[in-house]
């Protein structure tokens, strides 16, 4: 019998798949941008941008995807996402969209990355230690 993995082996696997949900979404989500499908300009121009402006967002969101990917700019690429994702809660806001499924749902993609990444960047969890609690006496 083999011994069973230990949760230093399985964290950084795991976090790996909690952060792909979220790139592949944003991903697709920038890929659309470039592409300009009528779906996507018809989105913006809804949410009150100017469809010259679909392409430098798509831009910015891929580099940030990139950058959040590799392993040495993961955390640059983690904050450039936080603030993008931070735009586009404030513009759901600014709009009276559902709380749960619109304006939320950036928040939803942005604990999915960092949750991902702090299971799979030693850098994230010295700064963030998360330990057990202490043992109160009853």
């Amino acid at each position: 019998m083999s011994p069973e993995p230990s949760v230093s082996t399985r964290r950084p696997w795991v976090g790996i798949i909690v952060s792909a949900l979220p790139v592949l979404f944003l991903l697709m989500d920038s890929i659309g941008k470039f592409i300009k499908p009528e779906p996507v300009v018809t989105g913006t121009l809804e949410l009150g941008y100017q469809e010259s402006l679909i392409v430098p967002l798509g831009i910015i969101l891929f580099v940030s995807v990139v950058l959040y990917i590799v392993p040495k700019t993961s955390i640059l690429g983690a904050i450039l996402l936080t603030g993008y994702l931070g735009g586009a809660v404030a513009t759901h806001v600014r709009l009276s969209n559902p709380l749960f499924t619109h304006q939320l749902f950036p928040v939803y993609l942005g604990v999915l990355l960092w949750l991902g990444l702090y299971l799979r960047d030693l850098r994230i969890r010295s700064l963030l230690p998360i330990t057990n609690w202490p043992k109160t006496a009853a």
